[in-house]
């Protein structure tokens, strides 16, 4: 099944054992992106690869090329049966293979991105320094090797780059002038503190050639690449957004096709929220008339839903840390999943130095095969110095009934509890290359699954920040069309947000930026979502009184993260 893609490799200088020849094809690819990837390999837990660092020079990134056209075409010449999880994987690498040859073949980044290289630069002394598992000979060692490697990736990107975006080549310089000054204090620090010269005798020549290296770096990209830099687009085009987007959710689906879906479920979720809003107001102000216009009663309800905030930082991570338990709780009461029996979660406020992220927190969840499985969720978090009212807005988009309703999101069943889970899953390729929407589209359909099961289901308002945040999925999505192909600006999407899909003000200003930087996963919410949502209707359909929640749960989490529509075929082969 593998000769005609072994012969390719052979002649491009990989090497087979006889025990490659058993192996998948999958198996192979994934040893094989370890070595031409080792810093993206060390991020995700692997780490032996901490004493490699990437060879970008026209040998290595044509046999890369060739590689990864090699297992595509050996991929499609497979005939016959083959086991439901070979085709799973398959579909998942081919995935992985397209967007390698876009980015390597067709796009040559390597030609055009400063920061392809500075970025690897960036960490490439600091992982070492900061690996907890490495002793400190071993540190001296690979430092000592490292600063060779280091000078010959700074020679790749000399003799690859030819042209650049102006901007980017300014970030690019602005990552190198940080290395260099990690280089002159971290570096310098460490040798003092260390016996790095008996082990690197040396280390003080290859520092000096080290610092040169950069400097001509820096120098060559100023004089010959920046003068001629283009001015930098992160507006794809239709052609582009829709190449991506077929891509990244893996069948064809077109942009307007997509815009066309968010925005029927942005009007059918507006119906939604003014008849859960009116139910709200009937039952809050029995002996008040209710406002005429659908918008005024809409505006109450989130007003009270608004008010309903925490009243600072401190105040705001008791609140959460509360419910992370409660969530806990509800799920095993009501047996809604298998909960694993270790907990390995924190909760703290994201800190002022991650920027513009500290305004929304994030999931910090831990690599995948790293022996660390710790996940930190980062809250929402702004500087009580700021002007009073800016704080009371922020905390108002962060209100109660939105908390408890995205904490099903975020933590349990969500983010926290699939990642968990997917740590077992015996499938590296599915950890590695996962299906860009399963993410946020499993934490959405957990959204409903839960409230639908009776979480909260006291206090109304809950309910309503779901459908609120439903709508704002949708307009995720919606928006994401209409910024890359339709011509829409920044405010635009603002004044759509606000008017037509009703987010909340500290959701709407920071929207922009997510769709310029990440416009494909801007989809996923809602897309992947949807997509959930159709799988458990179909499963309570075919299998009726038979259907156990439990059990679609447990089969969705430790399958792992692969292509939604891929469920189907799991479900129909199972005894169900």
């Amino acid at each position: 099944m593998f000769l005609f893609v072994l012969h390719v490799l052979v002649s491009l200088g990989f090497c087979f054992s006889h025990q490659n020849l058993k192996r998948p094809l999958s198996a192979i690819y994934v040893d094989e992106w370890k070595k031409f990837y080792p810093s993206k390999a060390y991020r995700r837990g692997f780490h032996a690869s901490i004493y490699d660092m990437e060879d970008y020079s026209t040998a290595s990134i044509r046999n890369w090329i060739a590689f990864n056209e090699s297992v595509l075409s050996s991929l499609s010449k497979e005939t016959g049966e083959k086991p439901l999880s070979k085709e799973i994987n398959e579909r998942l690498l081919r995935s992985q293979i397209h967007s390698e040859l876009v980015q390597w073949k067709e796009k040559e980044k390597f030609k055009s991105s400063l920061t392809l290289y500075s970025s690897v630069l960036a960490n490439s002394l600091s992982n070492v320094l900061n690996a907890r598992f490495l002793n400190a000979s071993e540190k001296n060692e690979i430092i000592c090797s490292r600063f060779d490697l280091i000078i010959q990736l700074i020679q790749n990107s000399k003799e690859n780059l030819k042209r650049g975006s102006t901007q980017e080549l300014h970030r690019g310089i602005a990552q190198l002038k940080r290395f260099r000054e990690y280089v002159i204090s971290e570096i310098s620090n460490y040798e003092q503190s260390s016996l790095i010269e008996i082990t690197c005798f040396d280390f003080q020549l290859k520092k000096i050639r080290l610092m040169d290296a950069i400097d001509d770096l820096v120098v060559f990209v100023t004089d010959q690449i920046l003068p001629y830099g283009t001015d930098e687009s992160r507006i794809l085009g239709q052609k582009e957004y829709a190449s991506a987007l077929k891509q990244y959710i893996g069948f064809e689906l077109t942009p307007d096709q997509l815009a066309e879906m968010a925005l029927a479920e942005i009007k059918s979720v507006k119906s939604l929220i003014t008849k859960k809003s009116e139910s709200y107001v009937l039952q809050r102000y029995p002996d008040q008339s209710l406002p005429v216009n659908d918008g005024e009663i809409i505006d109450l309800a989130f007003a009270d839903m608004e008010k309903d905030a925490p009243g600072n930082g401190t105040e705001y991570l008791a609140f959460w840390e509360n419910l992370a338990d409660a969530s806990l709780a509800f799920l095993k009461e009501r047996d809604i999943m298998t909960i694993p029996e270790e907990n390995y979660l924190s909760i703290r406020p994201a800190p002022e130095s991650a920027g513009s992220a500290a305004r929304i927190g994030w999931v910090d969840v831990a690599p995948p095969f790293t022996p660390n499985p710790w996940t930190t969720l980062y809250l929402p978090s702004i500087p009580d110095t700021l002007d009073t009212q800016e704080q009371i807005d922020f905390w108002s988009s962060f209100n109660k009934p939105f908390n408890r309703m995205i904490v099903i999101h975020e933590l349990i069943p969500g983010h926290y509890m699939q990642n968990l889970i997917a740590r077992k899953n015996p499938h590296a390729v599915r950890l590695l290359f996962p299906y860009g929407p399963y993410s946020e589209g499993w934490a959405t359909f957990c959204e409903m699954v839960a409230l639908d099961e009776g979480w909260e289901s006291e206090r109304p308002l809950t309910y309503l920040a779901h459908l609120r945040k439903r709508l704002e999925n949708a307009n995720r999505a919606y928006t994401s069309v209409m910024a890359h192909c339709q011509e829409w600006n920044e405010e635009d999407v603002y004044q759509f947000s606000i008017e037509q899909s009703l987010l909340a003000p500290q959701f709407a200003k920071s929207l922009w930026g997510r769709l310029m930087r990440s416009p494909m996963q801007m989809t996923s919410y809602f897309f992947g979502g949807v997509q959930f949502r159709e799988l458990y209707k179909n499963e309570k359909e075919r299998l009726g009184d038979r259907f156990q929640l439990k059990e679609f749960m447990d089969t969705i989490l430790k399958s792992g993260p692969i292509a939604i529509d891929d469920f189907y075929q799991i479900f129909e082969r199972s005894k169900g």
